[in-house]
């Protein structure tokens, strides 16, 4: 095969690529633009589609004067792809003015690397994508299991998994003078490209809206007696009898107050298999992560124990590794976030006017509506 045919059959994979990409980002713009996490998507997108033409072969003289703000672009690209991981699988994911300070930070070095051709600047760019591959993954990894969005969690391990291990492993082939945008053709790293994009493009383009992967707002933290999370329509009839199972174990038994429950463990504990767990919580009480769902409980337990005046002395630290939570800081965190206030203002606003948990009718009374006798 020739060298003109091999140069036409990288940038025609690479053309496919971009193509895939920018096709995603004008459907999510047209049918998701309230949404963070869609916004992020369509911003990993462009930023990827600069990518792909930055790191095409014998790109960077072609370029001319377009190359800095191309390679701008794609040194952001690195922030961009770590907090659309995030926004993508934490609900209560929000963005905040830093991260666009660390966007802005990295393409100004990405745009200066460029025109200044620093060795040291531009290894220091390179190995980022290593962070920020690391960031993205890590926690992708560790909340998977507690994901109640069958959907998403088969599209988390392929997408964010697949475009880190890509990322990373350029950025050592870059790292080790193994691949260069200047040098000839490399039909490896375009098909690379295209069998990422297109499992993604075929994904994302064919979800649904009750799948709800690019909801426009995280589902409300709040006692379940007191509101009815939205709910996606139940894909299978709910057992009601597994409903009342799950709500003696919540609230009888109380078993969120259990340090580090797991949906393997209450699953066990019900006697069901782990998947059918996952879609009574998520189907028949519409909450999408089953920490959100135990911390309702765990929140409700500590404003009883804060409002009651024979608990006054009580440490807030010990009320909240009562209630099930592991540590002060994320009890700190998922309180104010219902509440608005800290566990300690809530103490001293409330005196001694508590109020109990939720009873045996809060789990009945969100699903009743939803539950269809199990065929």
């Amino acid at each position: 095969m020739t060298y003109v045919a091999l140069l036409s059959a990288d940038w025609m994979l690479r053309g496919i690529t971009i193509g895939l990409m920018l096709l995603i980002a004008a459907v999510l713009l047209r049918d998701y633009r309230a949404s963070v996490t869609a916004r992020l998507t369509v911003g990993f997108a462009i930023g990827t589609s600069a990518y792909v033409i930055c790191s095409g072969p014998a790109s960077h003289p072609a370029l001319g004067w377009g190359l800095p703000l191309l390679l701008a672009v794609t040194a952001g690209n690195n922030v961009v792809f770590w907090l659309f991981a995030s926004a993508l699988f934490d609900d209560s994911f929000r963005l905040r003015w830093w991260h666009g300070a660390l966007w802005l930070l990295m393409s100004v070095l990405g745009a200066v690397e460029c025109l200044a051709g620093n060795r040291i600047l531009s290894i220091a760019l390179t190995s980022s994508s290593l962070v920020f591959a690391v960031l993205a993954v890590v926690p992708t990894l560790a909340t998977w299991r507690d994901d109640l969005l069958e959907g998403r969690r088969r599209l988390r391990l392929f997408i964010v998994i697949a475009s880190a291990v890509y990322s990373a492993s350029t950025a050592l082939a870059y790292l080790t003078g193994d691949l260069s945008p200047n040098s000839g053709p490399n039909l490896i790293s375009a098909v690379a490209l295209v069998a990422i994009v297109a499992p993604i493009a075929w994904l994302t383009l064919g979800l649904r809206p009750s799948q709800g992967l690019f909801a426009t707002l995280a589902e409300p933290a709040v006692a379940p007696a007191l509101a009815t999370p939205p709910a996606p329509a139940p894909a299978e009839a709910v057992n009601p009898g597994q409903v009342a199972a799950l709500e003696r174990a919540m609230t009888v038994d109380r078993i969120y107050r259990q340090d580090g429950l797991t949906i393997a463990q209450l699953a066990e504990r019900l006697g069901m298999p782990e998947y059918r767990l996952r879609r009574l919580i998520n189907q028949a009480l519409g909450y999408r992560n089953f920490n959100s769902f135990l911390n309702v409980y765990r929140i409700a337990d500590a404003k009883a124990a804060l409002a009651d005046p024979a608990q006054a002395e009580v440490p807030v630290l010990t009320i909240a590794l009562d209630a099930g939570f592991s540590s002060l800081g994320p009890f700190n965190r998922a309180f104010k976030a219902e509440t608005g206030v800290t566990p300690s203002e809530f103490r001293r606003v409330q005196g001694g006017m508590g109020s109990p948990i939720p009873n045996s009718a809060s789990i009945s009374s969100n699903s009743a509506r939803r539950i269809s006798p199990a065929a």
